[in-house]
């Protein structure tokens, strides 16, 4: 049984949770209020003593207590642990990596941090740093919808840890982010239904976290 501590509006957590219920792992969810987190509960010295030194979800705890962190590392660990979803050889399970690799950098980094200033932040973001980052968002989205416009999965020919970790952030509704998938970006949006379809025990991410959704302030 795994535990998986973190919240309904993390992305990172979900790209866990669809992780595990493709494996068909057991795990049971440990709740970060999303309230908390916010106010700074990960980042308390409590919190990154007793949970995570890094300060941040999702978590992942096995049944002898080790914690992970770290979603792309979590992702390739339950790959290679459970045999699956890891890429089909050598060259695919680097070329995963490499996917994540721009996930964390440039793609998830950028949305989740916009996602946050104009949805759940307490003020609007600074004008000039609304433009930069989606500037750097539409940059990123650029990339993966060529690529997909070309292929059905980011890597090989079925879905990897690679797919999971770019699409986390992808499924939340378009008015928390005010980015338009199905409409904007048909490549993509054929890829995540296709992702979709294709994971066992599949469920969005307020159906598959705890908490309740937090209505976007903007």
């Amino acid at each position: 049984m795994y535990k998986l501590h973190g919240f309904a509006q993390s992305g990172n957590t979900f790209k866990v949770a669809m992780m595990l219920q493709a494996l068909g792992q057991p795990w049971t969810p440990v709740h970060v209020p999303f309230g908390e987190f916010v106010a700074g509960l990960t980042r308390s010295d409590g919190w990154r003593a007793e949970v995570n030194p890094m300060g941040e979800v999702p978590v992942l705890e096995d049944a002898h207590g080790r914690r992970r962190s770290q979603s792309g590392a979590i992702l390739t660990h339950l790959a290679r642990r459970h045999g699956a979803f890891g890429g089909a050889n050598e060259d695919e399970q680097e070329e995963a990596l490499r996917w994540m690799f721009f996930d964390n950098h440039k793609f998830t980094s950028f949305l989740a941090t916009w996602r946050f200033l104009k949805s759940f932040a307490p003020s609007a973001p600074d004008p000039a740093l609304e433009r930069w980052l989606k500037g750097r968002i539409d940059s990123a989205f650029a990339i993966v919808e060529k690529h997909l416009s070309g292929q059905d999965w980011l890597v090989g020919r079925d879905a990897t840890v690679a797919d999971m970790s770019l699409a986390g952030y992808l499924y939340f509704p378009a008015d928390e982010s005010g980015y338009d998938i199905g409409r904007d970006y048909p490549a993509m949006a054929r890829w995540l239904d296709r992702l979709q379809q294709r994971l066992p025990n599949w469920k969005p991410p307020y159906e598959l976290l705890p908490g309740e959704r937090v209505k976007p302030r903007r």
